[in-house]
């Protein structure tokens, strides 16, 4: 794939020094920005609770964050086992090999 599709964009975390340079494809774009802005709010939720330095509650973010994804891929998981042996059960039964 050539980078000449790709767009540069810059994502601001926390109270981080410098913004995150990226170059993403155009259609991505808005899922970034999604992202940036769930950890910005959870950032600045978690800054008002507790009394931590940016990168003690940038950590709890990322924690969070981690947990939420393997659960997620748990549950896709187990969704996916369910759609293969769904999927096989239909063949079964459309071809009449009981």
């Amino acid at each position: 794939m050539a980078d000449n599709n790709k767009v540069k964009i810059w994502i601001q975390l926390a109270d981080a020094a410098n913004p995150i340079a990226l170059s993403i494809n155009p259609d991505e774009e808005e899922s970034y920005r999604k992202a940036e802005e769930l950890v910005n709010t959870l950032w600045k939720k978690w800054m008002n609770r507790f009394n931590g330095t940016t990168e003690d509650v940038l950590a709890r973010v990322a924690f969070q964050f981690a947990r939420l994804y393997l659960e997620a891929y748990g549950e896709n998981r187990q969704v996916n086992e369910f759609l293969t042996d769904l999927d096989k059960q239909l063949d079964t039964l459309l071809s009449g090999d009981e």
